[in-house]
């Protein structure tokens, strides 16, 4: 039988840098929120469901603007996340984790990041069948200087070895949702938690080794004004 495949695409950032009201993710690329970008290609892919977490403010906004409005028949289920990144996407995996039939693989996306390809995500599925646990990014172009707290160079990192991180983030479900649970269950210990991505939850939780996989320059993270101009030029070619 085929592996079954679900995505998990956070939509909670509240987008400080962008300046704006509106959330980035909610900011018009060409006619259609970025949102929709991501989305629309999970929608094409083999993932066969998909979890939109965003804010508690945003529920219904998402629902009739974004999955209803552009007909994202994938998405089945509309959650609010968390305070951090993490806990949004504990709140997805815990979505995913309700149905009968769990899947066998999570693709873990930031909505911000509009980019992402059927490429992207065929490389990434094939990935993750072999190593159960892959992260989408690519190598860094420039050279990157390791700083000291008194803003000082102390090491210069071979450049070939440095990966830029982006999503999607794959993983086994089982995996990946394991991983969470211990991560939050520490948290509920009392033990200062500080993870920046999945791959990181993985690798310190449950010590494993994450693959990297050729994502795409082009698979940016929309953080400030002069990203959505990047998108906007992006989006013609």
């Amino acid at each position: 039988m085929p592996e079954k495949y679900a995505a998990v695409v956070l939509s909670a950032g509240k987008g400080t840098r962008m300046n704006s009201d509106v959330p980035k993710q909610y900011l018009m690329l060409e006619g259609m929120p970025v949102l929709c970008y991501s989305l629309q290609s999970f929608q094409q892919s083999m993932i066969e469901q998909i979890v939109l977490v965003c804010s508690e403010e945003n529920l219904e906004y998402c629902r009739k603007e974004i999955v209803e409005k552009y007909g994202y028949t994938k998405v089945r289920a509309i959650v609010a996340g968390g305070r951090e990144r993490y806990h949004s996407v504990y709140c997805g995996l815990e979505e995913l984790a309700k149905l009968t039939e769990l899947p066998d693989y999570v693709m873990i996306h930031d909505g911000a990041r509009p980019f992402v390809d059927q490429a992207m995500i065929e490389r990434c599925a094939k990935a993750v069948e072999q190593y159960q646990a892959c992260v989408a990014g690519m190598p860094v172009k420039d050279t990157i200087k390791i700083a000291d707290k008194y803003g000082f160079a102390v090491e210069t990192p071979e450049r070939k070895l440095v990966w830029q991180i982006q999503t999607p983030q794959v993983f086994a479900f089982s995996l990946i949702y394991q991983a969470y649970r211990e991560l939050l269950e520490m948290e509920a210990g009392g033990m200062n938690i500080s993870v920046t991505d999945d791959a990181m939850v993985v690798e310190t939780v449950m010590k494993r080794q994450v693959r990297l996989v050729e994502g795409s320059y082009k698979n940016i993270k929309i953080t400030t004004p002069e990203d959505l101009k990047i998108a906007g030029v992006l989006t013609q070619k």
